[in-house]
């Protein structure tokens, strides 16, 4: 497909990831995610010659320009395993998915990210709605995953978690992924409280999903 780059298109491919990608995939992450992110939160080739082993449907980077500029990562569960609360490290198996169910239900999402130079061009809603599709196709009955919230910090001192995301989806505060989610077509659902070590999000995270519209209900 093509994308507008500052307003120049160029052409964008969306395909799996595998072993010759890993530096680039590597790369990616660490120019999404700088610190105060933790280095020791980026993938290591060994998480992702898991993803591509368990789940390559749901292993999908992004390339312009002869070079990787997005990914996405997620893997099958059944949430009724999970008892109604998690973090990303019981999610993701530390991000080795080794708990991918492919009888389950749901497909989480559990990395999501575009290096800064392409995050205007629509690269990660890109990445999404190849994620939706891949629901669709595999007749999952949702997408699920836990946002990070990093503008909560600066608004610690006057609300809960609840009640950061409440006014972010009011549209009296912003949120850069919450915000970019919401544009997605993601739901939020709730919070889920230390879902990650994150500074900027106090180790929070709101659960955002996307159903199926093409599921019949009961």
């Amino acid at each position: 497909m093509y994308i507008l780059n500052e307003g120049k298109p160029e052409l964008l491919a969306i395909r799996s990831y595998g072993t010759a990608d890993f530096d680039g995939m590597i790369d990616v992450q660490r120019k999404s995610f700088p610190p105060p992110y933790s280095e020791e939160l980026l993938w290591s080739k060994e998480q992702l010659s898991r993803h591509v082993a368990a789940f390559p449907q749901g292993a999908l980077c992004a390339e312009a320009g002869g070079r990787l500029v997005g990914s996405v990562t997620g893997l099958i569960v059944n949430m009724e395993d999970y008892h109604g609360s998690h973090s990303w490290e019981t999610i993701a198996d530390n991000g080795y998915i080794g708990n991918h169910n492919p009888k389950g239900d749901t497909l989480y999402v559990i990395d999501v990210c575009v290096i800064p130079a392409y995050r205007k061009a629509g690269v990660g809603k890109w990445l999404m709605q190849s994620m939706y599709e891949t629901v669709v196709h595999l007749g999952l009955k949702r997408l699920l995953g836990g946002g990070r919230m990093p503008g909560y910090a600066a608004k610690a001192d006057i609300a809960t978690p609840e009640q950061y995301l409440e006014k972010v989806i009011a549209g009296e505060w912003k949120d850069p992924v919450i915000t970019f989610l919401l544009k997605c077509g993601r739901m939020p659902i709730g919070v889920e409280r230390n879902y990650l070590d994150d500074e900027q999000s106090l180790n929070n995270a709101a659960l955002m999903e996307w159903r199926n519209p093409f599921l019949e209900r009961s």
